[in-house]
């Protein structure tokens, strides 16, 4: 069974999310306040959800503390809706955020979303770790190769780890602007037209009709996903 952190000090939010994972058969802890969240962290946990705004100890300096102990995944929870804190957070060392109000759905979906990454990038070094495949796409990790219809095809850098993070997180809506931040994080210069240059981009590349894509959807209002 998967051990999940939560370190959050508004009471109700924390139990809604026990609740929630719990229901799909998590085992849950709960921190209220950032002393008490690093000192539960030292624990075997395979997730920790962390609200940034924390009595104690702030989120960001909470983060950076867990990842120099552990490489477990980390999602933020935040009110805050300023990119600019949400790229902090990642450039702390968190793999992923989720806004506040958010849906209980999407809560599940992230929290499965970077555990099964995790376990994916840690399963070892075997080929289940070094490769990932999603219909008739083929990628491997440690080269930066792609094959399509069994086919090699050159992707640039961000091509590469665009399309790989979209592959690793199917089915999952992303926004335009989440991709931004975690493809461009830290290091990004330019807009939110570069995540769909990007994404034409991949369809050229991968699907056999660009203009009518199976794999990279666009949802309407929302953002991307990749379907399988």
């Amino acid at each position: 069974m998967k051990r999940i952190l939560i370190i959050e000090d508004d009471m109700a939010i924390a139990e809604i999310e026990r609740d929630f994972l719990e229901i799909e058969g998590f085992e849950t802890s709960i921190a209220t306040d950032g002393h008490e969240g690093l000192l539960l962290a030292s624990g075997e946990y395979d997730l920790i959800l962390l609200d940034l705004m924390l009595p104690g100890m702030s989120g960001y300096d909470l983060c950076r503390a867990i990842r120099e102990k552990t490489n477990i995944p980390i999602i933020m929870v935040t009110a805050k809706n300023e990119v600019s804190d949400k790229v902090r957070g990642l450039g702390l060392g968190a793999d992923d955020y989720i806004a506040k109000p958010f849906s209980p759905t999407e809560l599940i979906a992230r929290v499965k979303a970077n555990l099964s990454q995790y376990d994916r990038l840690t399963n070892g070094g075997t080929k289940h770790s070094r490769e990932v495949e999603a219909g008739p796409i083929r990628i491997n990790r440690l080269t930066h190769r792609v094959f399509v219809y069994q086919q090699e095809v050159e992707f640039k850098n961000k091509e590469f780890e665009l399309l790989l993070f979209l592959v690793s997180n199917p089915d999952i809506v992303f926004s335009k602007e989440q991709l931004y931040e975690r493809i461009w994080g830290m290091d990004a210069i330019g807009d939110l037209k570069t995540v769909a240059v990007h994404i034409n981009r991949l369809r050229e590349k991968i699907e056999q009709d660009p203009q009518n894509p199976t794999y990279i959807q666009t949802i309407w209002g929302a953002g991307y996903r990749f379907r399988l």
